[in-house]
């Protein structure tokens, strides 16, 4: 599938009230310059992540629609990428967020006891934020380290074979 496409140039004059600021969009730009001109829409993963990392955690339609105009591309298909991938987040979320792995792997080596453990004892299900706004709890479809399972994501960092309380010294530590 092709879209069409534009230069920058044209991009940035179009979006001059866009919600990116000019960091923002230099860093999208870097990410759009490793693919040819006509395969910028590639860089739409990129482009989500680092619009949800600078507006605190969540993406809102608005900047969905902003990447899309920056990008070139239908708002539809912006929103398919974010609603189909476990690490974008469409509502807000809290100032960390600790996502459980419940993959095979996981699963038979306790990240069920895990995510069970954080319902009892910070009263939220996964999708929820804790009271304080501390976290928001995530399952993971696959974090890739089956190795060393169950594997939790926090923030962006890794932890590995983690038990009902290592994953609670973790969550302490989250300012």
């Amino acid at each position: 599938m092709s879209f069409r496409t534009a230069p920058l140039a044209v991009i940035h004059d179009r979006d001059k009230d866009s919600l990116f600021s000019e960091d923002l969009r230099a860093a999208i730009d870097r990410e759009v310059a490793k693919y040819p001109s006509e395969w910028k829409q590639s860089a739409v993963m990129a482009a989500l992540t680092l619009v949800q990392d600078a507006n605190g955690g969540s993406l809102t339609r608005a900047l969905m629609d902003d990447i899309a105009a920056y990008l070139d591309m239908p708002e539809v298909s912006v929103y398919e990428v974010a609603s189909f991938y476990g690490m974008y987040d469409l509502e807000p979320v809290g100032r960390h967020k600790v996502c459980i792995c419940n993959s095979i792997s996981c699963l038979l080596n306790g990240s069920e006891e895990l995510i069970d453990h954080v319902r009892e004892r910070y009263g939220i299900e996964p999708g929820q934020t804790s009271a304080d706004g501390k976290f928001t709890l995530k399952e993971f479809e696959c974090l890739g380290a089956c190795k060393d399972a169950p594997a939790v994501l926090v923030d962006k960092v890794y932890h590995e074979r983690l038990s009902p309380a290592s994953l609670d010294r973790l969550i302490n530590a989250l300012d």
